[in-house]
């Protein structure tokens, strides 16, 4: 009886879609909207709550402009001041940017040896985990007294901060293709270069990506600290100097502007992995669950 229930239940829910595909395609495009209401309320909640704590601590319980101005100092202080954070932030955005690119180019040849030649992974495996042991501060300013206070000290710092997250991803990824499936191509009539080319390298990409993106964010940070400790222009340069006028408003100010252009980077780098690996969605199968059943295909599998 229980059964008989659970079938009539199925069979009328299907009968119900047959004959009226538009309350399910309206049905889906709903949930579609709402998902996405919720993808965009959901960050500017926690962002407006953050700014109202910050104008309450400002205003009412530390009430010191020079020690904690209000979120309207800083943005007074960020459009007065846009012209000089504009030019320091060419600078900075040029330091990272270089260093990002050459990061990830190394990080590509070195994942690719270290994945290939196992005795290249033994003997680079440990000096990767040192390079990360090191406190990047400790670092910086043998940089600066090596190679003076020009773009090249900023841009090595750029890559020892990118370079371990996306040489980590990458080997992950080239190392995610199972045995059965490669046995299967190989089956097949693939080769060792076309099963690297058309199956264990596509696989890779996301994890490059996923490493990307962390280090997107990581690139202007590191570019920033290399900017601290010596450096005629940056961002960096622009809050010290700020910092030891007593213009906290300004310390904030490129402290917002570093947010934002980490922010422009990591969505740069988010958009062009949703356009480079569209054929992710349809894999994953989170596409075809957003796409509702047409009439026609209803109709058809009739």
């Amino acid at each position: 009886m229980l059964l008989f229930f659970l079938v009539r239940i199925v069979c009328g829910q299907f009968f119900f879609q047959y004959r009226h595909p538009e309350t399910t395609v309206q049905k889906h495009s709903g949930e579609n909207i709402m998902k996405t209401k919720q993808n965009i309320f959901y960050p500017l909640a926690g962002i407006a709550v953050f700014i109202l704590i910050w104008q309450v601590l400002s205003k009412y319980i530390i009430s010191k402009s020079w020690l904690l101005p209000t979120p309207g100092q800083v943005l007074s202080s960020f459009g007065a001041n846009v012209g000089l954070i504009w030019d320091h932030s060419l600078y900075t955005l040029a330091e990272a940017g270089l260093g990002l690119l050459l990061s990830a180019v190394l990080s590509m040849i070195f994942a690719l040896l270290m994945s290939l030649l196992p005795a290249v992974r033994k003997t680079l495996y440990p000096l990767l985990l040192v390079s990360q042991m090191i406190p990047i501060i400790v670092l910086a300013p043998l940089f600066i007294i090596w190679f003076g206070y020009g773009i090249l000290p900023k841009i090595l710092v750029v890559i020892l901060i990118c370079f371990f997250p996306m040489t980590i991803n990458i080997l992950s990824g080239l190392a995610a293709t199972d045995s059965e499936t490669a046995a299967f191509f190989r089956a097949m009539g693939m080769n060792g270069s076309q099963l690297f080319r058309m199956v264990i390298l596509p696989n890779a990409l996301p994890y490059f990506f996923s490493g990307l993106r962390i280090s997107a964010v990581y690139s202007v940070m590191g570019a920033v600290i290399g900017e601290w400790l010596g450096a005629t222009a940056g961002l960096g340069l622009l809050i010290i100097r700020a910092q030891n006028s007593f213009q906290i408003d300004l310390v904030f100010a490129g402290i917002l502007a570093i947010i934002f252009w980490s922010a422009l980077l990591f969505w740069a780098v988010k958009a062009a992995e949703a356009k480079l690996l569209s054929w992710q969605k349809y894999q994953s199968g989170d596409k075809w669950e957003s796409l509702p059943p047409s009439a026609e295909n209803i109709s058809g599998d009739a």
